[in-house]
């Protein structure tokens, strides 16, 4: 049977993810308030922000970076672009 959730990044009840997709009190909260599909839209808009800033997964600096921006695009609703940003042709 499949999990629903009232997802806050979509305002809708939607199926939800089958596990935290992150450790921690922070991936609780993920797995208890965002769809499957708002988690799928968070991953190409991270995939954006590594291509776009260059980052470096190894680099500390570079996964907060990136924890930081999931949390304010899931649950504060500001999804900034990087400066210049041109989405591809």
């Amino acid at each position: 049977m499949t999990r629903m959730v009232r997802c806050v990044l979509l305002g809708e009840e939607l199926e939800g993810l089958e596990r935290p997709p992150y450790p921690g009190p922070l991936g609780q909260r993920i797995f208890a308030e965002v769809s499957k599909r708002a988690w799928q839209e968070w991953l190409r808009h991270q995939t954006m922000l590594i291509n776009e800033y260059r980052l470096s997964l190894i680099d500390p600096k570079s996964r907060s970076f990136l924890e930081q921006e999931m949390q304010k695009f899931l649950f504060a609703g500001e999804a900034a672009k990087p400066e210049g940003y041109r989405p591809p042709a």
